[in-house]
């Protein structure tokens, strides 16, 4: 059963609507009792990287996320501000993240634009991989997936890198560290692509 957390932000239907489409369960979670019987997570976000800290701990779900993910090693995958907050910090804000993966967010260099307008980064962009993961099987790559963002995730660690794309050069679009992933991209607008990264996830 797929979890997906709803504290206020990110398109969770986007998300249901595809699951129902590939006949995976799921379930919406609003409050620490909704965890029974899940054993994945999506932690979506969209907006601000502080507002996304303050929702989550105001959600009354962030203990029992961070059990679920660093002890009990559920797979979660977060998306868009949902990876980002899995960071320590952001440029964005002056809340501390969730910590899961080493690393800070930062704002994409406009002195390294060429084009106006410059952010957000908005569109399809093709993608790298860095690793060899089950979660990126089938993915046509020059396809790439949607991206919508300001901000990136600055891994401190190389190995915690699962993709890179470029824009203003080349940035991280995907983290994974264990049962961690984390993708800068909108899997759920990204057509094919995006059902296909959200079943091999489903799959894990």
């Amino acid at each position: 059963m797929i979890g997906i957390v709803d504290y206020g932000l990110g398109n969770i239907s986007a998300f249901a609507n595809i699951f129902k489409q590939l006949n995976i369960p799921f379930k919406s979670i609003k409050n620490s009792e909704d965890f029974d019987s899940v054993d994945k997570l999506i932690l979506p976000g969209v907006g601000a990287f502080d507002y996304a800290m303050t929702l989550l701990n105001k959600s009354g779900m962030r203990e029992k996320l961070d059990d679920m993910v660093l002890n009990q090693n559920v797979p979660v995958l977060g998306v868009c501000v949902g990876m980002q907050i899995m960071a320590d910090s952001s440029e964005e804000g002056v809340m501390q993240g969730l910590g899961w993966v080493s690393g800070s967010v930062r704002k994409i260099d406009v002195a390294k634009l060429r084009h106006k307008p410059t952010i957000p980064h908005m569109g399809w962009n093709r993608v790298k991989p860095k690793k060899d993961v089950d979660v990126f099987a089938g993915i046509d790559y020059e396809q790439g997936f949607y991206f919508l963002h300001s901000y990136y995730f600055s891994a401190n660690n190389e190995e915690d890198i699962l993709a890179v794309a470029e824009y203003a050069g080349e940035f991280s679009c995907a983290v994974h560290k264990d049962n961690i992933y984390g993708f800068q991209f909108h899997p759920e607008k990204s057509l094919l692509n995006g059902v296909t990264l959200l079943k091999n996830f489903a799959n894990i």
